[in-house]
C-alpha cells in the first residue's frame, strides 16, 4: 500500500515539477496517439460507413472480418508491421522502423478496426426509410452519407473514444516497432514497461497513474461534447 502511495504523489510531483523527460514522454504519447486515432477515423468511418450502405457478395464475410479486427492482438500486429519495415521487408526501403512514425502506423492499424466496427454498425442502425427520405428531397448520394453520419454522430463519437483508448493503452506493438528508444519514441506505456522491469515501482506506478490521467481528460472531454450532443 505504501508502495502505490508513493508512486501517486511521485506522479503528482513529476506533474507538478514539470519534469522534462516525463513531459516530453507524455506529449509524445499524446502525438503519436492522437495521429493514429485521426488516421483511423478517417479510414474507419470511411470504410465502415461505406460497408454499412452498400449490398455485395461476401458482404457478411467482410462484416465478421471486421468484427473480428475490433479484438485484434497488439503483439500481432506489432510482428506483421515490423516484419514489413524491417530492412528487408517489403516497406523497409522507408527506414521507418525503430521511430514514432512507426508506431503511429501499428497503433492506426490496431484502431481502424475498432472505428470501423462501431461506425458500421452506428449508421446500419439509422432507420432504412430515412435514406429515402433523404434522397426524395434531392440530395445527393453524398449529402446523403455526409447527413447519416451526422445522424450517427454520437455512437461515432463513442468510437473515436474507443479508438484512442485502445491505442494509448498499447504496449506490445509500440514496443516491437518503436524500441522504446530514450527521448525519441518512448512514450507512457513502454516506459513503464521499462520502469517495473528495472524494479522502478514508484516511477512505474506514477507514469501510470499520468496514463490513466491523461486518458481520463480526454475521454472527459469526448463524453461532455456526446452528452451535450444528446437528443432531448
Amino acid at each position: 500500500m505504501d508502495l502505490i502511495l508513493e508512486g501517486i504523489i511521485k506522479a503528482f510531483s513529476l506533474i507538478f515539477t514539470l519534469d522534462a523527460e516525463v513531459l516530453g514522454i507524455t506529449l509524445l504519447s499524446l502525438q503519436i496517439s492522437g495521429t493514429a486515432t485521426l488516421i483511423s477515423l478517417f479510414i474507419g468511418i470511411s470504410m465502415g460507413t461505406a460497408v454499412a450502405l452498400t449490398r455485395f457478395p461476401g458482404r457478411q464475410f467482410v462484416v465478421s472480418l471486421i468484427n473480428t479486427g475490433m479484438g485484434l492482438p497488439p503483439v500481432v500486429v506489432g510482428l506483421f508491421v515490423t516484419i514489413l519495415l524491417w530492412r528487408n521487408g517489403p516497406l523497409g526501403f522507408l527506414e521507418i522502423l525503430y521511430t514514432p512514425t512507426a508506431i503511429i502506423l501499428a497503433q492506426a492499424v490496431i484502431a481502424t478496426p475498432i472505428v470501423m466496427g462501431i461506425s458500421l454498425a452506428a449508421i446500419q442502425h439509422l432507420p432504412v426509410n430515412l435514406r429515402l427520405q433523404i434522397l426524395a428531397l434531392g440530395a445527393s448520394r453524398i449529402q446523403m452519407v455526409w447527413i447519416l453520419v451526422k445522424e450517427a454522430r454520437l455512437p461515432l463519437l463513442a468510437a473515436v473514444m474507443a479508438g484512442f483508448g485502445g491505442v494509448i493503452s498499447e504496449v506490445g506493438a509500440s514496443i516491437m516497432v518503436g524500441g522504446n528508444i530514450k527521448g525519441y519514441s518512448r512514450v507512457l506505456t513502454t516506459a513503464t514497461v521499462m520502469e517495473t522491469g528495472r524494479g522502478n515501482f514508484d516511477i512505474a506506478i506514477a507514469l501510470s497513474v499520468i496514463l490513466m490521467l491523461l486518458s481520463f481528460l480526454i475521454n472527459a472531454l469526448l463524453t461532455q461534447i456526446q452528452q451535450r450532443e444528446r437528443p432531448r
